[in-house]
Parts: C-alpha cells; structure tokens; sequence
C-alpha cells in the first residue's frame, strides 16, 4: 500500500518530524501532537478521532484492537509507519515505548467551540502549570461528565506527551480550551453559567454550597493559587476544610473534590 511503509534510519526526516513533536514550537507550527499506548489510541478512535498517522513496533504482539485501529486509518486515507522498537523511543522518549503511538492534528481550542449547554459542570484552570495536574484533570473531567476543561492564561500544554499520557484517554473526550481570562469572563457572562472559586476569601464550605448548572469550578495555579481579581469575579467562593499541617490540596486534586460535590448536589 502506498500510505503504509518501514522505516529503518534514524536520519529520516519523518523520524526527525515525529521526534518534534516533543516541543510545543514544532507542535504549534505542525498543529500536530503525538499520543502513545494502544488503549489511549483505542479511546482517541471510540470518540471518533483517528490519527493521521500511525506508528507501529515492528516487534510487537498481535491484538484485534490493533487490527482494527490499523484498518481505520488506512480506510481513512492515513499513513501507517513500521519501525523498530529502538527508533520509537527516539521518539516518544521512553526508554521502554509501547508499541504503538499516533499523530493527531490539534483541536479548535477557541471558547467558541464549547456548548456550555452540553454538561452540568466544566472544570477551569488558571495558570496550571504541570502537566500531569492537566492531563489528571482532564481525567477527572471525564469520569464526572464534565463537558471540558477551560485553561485560563499561561497553562501548560495539553497537547504535551505527559499531559496527553497523563489524561488516560480523555484529551480525547473533554472539550479544551485556551483563553486569557479579559476573554474567558465576557464569554461565561454571555450566557448562564455560575463560576465556582476554590478559596479562602470569604468562601463558605463546599459541601453546602449552592451549586447551579452550568457550574464551572476554577482552581488556580499550583503554588500561588488565584488571583484576588479572579475570585472576586466569581458568584462562589468554596473552600475544603484543613484537619492537618497543609494549606491546600494539589490542584489537581481540588479539582476532582469540588467536581464529585458539585455533581452529588445537582444530582440531588
């Protein structure tokens, strides 16, 4: 087949070009990012998304998942790439790859690419800065049925192999946007939605907290939290009690708490 070929250099420029894509510059300017592990691939194609490109170990076990996925992006007019084990961990940079990854193009990441009315809650994040946090919030989204996660001012990628690896799948699932926040605010008051602050400034606790869909739940950065002009804006202030030595939750964390919440009282 045309678009299925064996690569065997590690000079070749589509290695060269799939190795980028480790970068956010060569990730921005492709609009291409790579995701890796035949279940995250599996649940990229389960929601409807395939690879442009596939790559496989040339020593690897066979899997019907595999088969299929192969057959999908073949149908689809995509390229299927064979090489061995030692060149894929040029490229994923794991010294021990799984023995498939994908290269996808990038979402629209715009605000306006969101229904607000197509979930009860979103998840929000300011200035998260770790990449595992993203893509752990990403999941969290996911398994509360969050319809995304909005990122607010200088996030980190979640585009990113560690976010993508680290959101198990659901980079595939969640809505993703990226928004300054004198942009994000005129878009959430354009519509309903109630925005919720993890807080201490004059919050009250979040198990009693008034919750109302569409309820977006921001925390803020890892360390520094948010800022005081951020949480004024919001119709809610929540905080989680304290019983120990710590301040605060990881952000990550905080996200997933709030969410449970949220969802147990707008269930009942």
């Amino acid at each position: 087949m045309a678009n299925r070929r064996t690569i065997t250099g590690f000079s070749n420029p589509t290695v060269k070009f799939l190795r980028s894509l480790r970068e956010k510059k060569f990730r921005k300017q492709s609009g291409k990012f790579l995701a890796e592990g035949l279940r995250l691939l599996t649940d990229a194609r389960a929601a409807g998304r395939l690879p442009e490109v596939l790559v496989m170990a040339t020593a690897r076990d066979s899997h019907p998942l595999l088969d299929a996925l192969e057959a999908d992006v073949l149908a689809a007019g995509g390229e299927v790439l064979e090489m061995g084990p030692d060149l894929l961990a040029k490229i994923t940079g794991k010294d021990n790859p799984q023995a498939v990854a994908g290269v996808f193009a990038e979402f629209d990441t715009s605000l306006a690419a969101l229904d607000r009315s197509a979930a009860r809650i979103w998840l929000v994040a300011q200035a998260l800065r770790d990449p595992g946090n993203l893509g752990t919030m990403l999941r969290t989204g996911d398994a509360v049925g969050a319809g995304g996660l909005i990122l607010i001012d200088d996030c980190a990628d979640p585009f990113s192999v560690e976010a993508v690896r680290a959101s198990m799948g659901a980079v595939f699932t969640q809505g993703i946007a990226l928004a300054r926040w004198d942009e994000f605010l005129p878009w959430l008051r354009g519509g309903p939605g109630q925005l919720v602050a993890a807080s201490l400034r004059d919050a009250v606790d979040y198990r009693t907290a008034p919750y109302a869909a569409p309820c977006f739940l921001m925390v803020g950065n890892e360390s520094r939290g948010l800022p005081a002009e951020y949480e004024l804006a919001c119709d809610l202030r929540v905080t989680m009690p304290m019983k120990g030595r710590a301040d605060s939750l990881n952000a990550a964390v905080a996200a997933a708490v709030l969410a449970y919440e949220a969802l147990a009282r707008l269930d009942g």
